[in-house]
């Protein structure tokens, strides 16, 4: 008698920098999602395959949910309320420093996911992040206590996405409650995002951790040019930055060039990593004058879809 397979989608919510990408970086066990002190770095349903034994999950890490109703904000909410359509399971991701410290920010944060999920059609588990910065671990008990009065049916996990404390626990519950079906993926396929997409993330990303608060949400990656067949091992690969302001285009340029070499080091060191090759990465940056408004470039980003 053959084993039963168990495959589904957990869905990944959350407010801005809670940790999600930082938490599917570590359960698929290399990076696939934007990591960044910035809120809102996460723009698309990222997704990230873990297959163990008998069960394979798809984990979509959606852009954090938030207040804002300007620029691409309810894209962005679209984005993370459209991936519940495929959610077997919910993931709610809260960050259980910054609740440790002021308690009354958690009920506005929980408000939009509850009206995503609190009808309990799915199962969802939350992970408390971060409490290895809680030095003072009575703090979380307020928080604890108000997360089940707001979610009762959910279940906690309190875990350190940096570190690994409780992951393993809070990864084999999700698991367990996929549902009985086949696998959809090979064992060792890692993520559904084409690579192109993944390695214009990986640009954004250095250029997010380079900018500091310079360029908050201006700032988008194409890749224009893609070629591995050109010269065998090594592949070639062409970039565009778009900024929406003219003004914009020296600060991530830098002084002589400095800063858009060393975004592109770096960058090139991660997509070579990723690709198991030489890369050969050439960056260049465009302005795209209001290019958040323009609803044309947005689709072609895969925003609000």
């Amino acid at each position: 008698m053959e084993n039963v397979q168990r495959f589904g989608h957990v869905v990944m919510l959350g407010p801005t920098n809670a940790g999600k990408s930082t938490l599917l970086n570590r359960l698929i066990g290399q990076k696939i999602s934007i990591v960044s002190p910035k809120p809102q770095t996460t723009r698309n349903s990222i997704s990230g395959i873990i297959t163990q034994g008998d069960i394979q999950a798809v984990f979509l890490d959606t852009p954090g949910l938030h207040r804002q109703k300007r620029g691409i904000a309810p894209l962005l909410m679209r984005s993370a309320y459209a991936a519940l359509a495929q959610a077997d399971v919910v993931m709610l991701m809260l960050d259980a420093a910054q609740y440790a410290r002021r308690i009354d920010g958690l009920a506005p944060d929980l408000k939009p996911v509850i009206k995503a999920v609190g009808d309990g059609r799915l199962p969802v588990l939350v992970a408390l992040n971060k409490v290895d910065v809680v030095r003072e671990k009575a703090r979380l008990l307020p928080v604890l206590e108000a997360i089940a009065e707001a979610l009762p049916a959910a279940e906690l996990f309190p875990i350190s996405a940096l570190t690994g404390v409780g992951v393993d626990e809070l990864l084999k519950a999700l698991l367990s409650r996929l549902p009985e079906a086949p696998h959809q993926y090979d064992a060792d396929e890692v993520s559904t995002a084409p690579v192109r997409f993944l390695a214009a993330e990986v640009v954004r990303e250095k250029l997010f951790l380079a900018l500091g608060d310079e360029l908050p949400y201006s700032m988008a990656v194409t890749i224009e040019d893609w070629d591995e067949k050109s010269k065998p091992g090594l592949a070639k690969i062409r970039a565009a930055i778009h900024v929406a302001r003219e003004s914009h285009k020296p600060m991530v340029i830098g002084k002589g060039g400095e800063r858009l070499k060393d975004v592109g080091q770096k960058a090139r060191a991660d997509i070579e990593e990723m690709l198991g090759t030489q890369v050969f990465l050439e960056l260049w940056v465009k302005v795209r004058r209001d290019w958040t408004d323009d609803p044309s470039f947005l689709r072609d980003l895969g925003l609000g879809q």
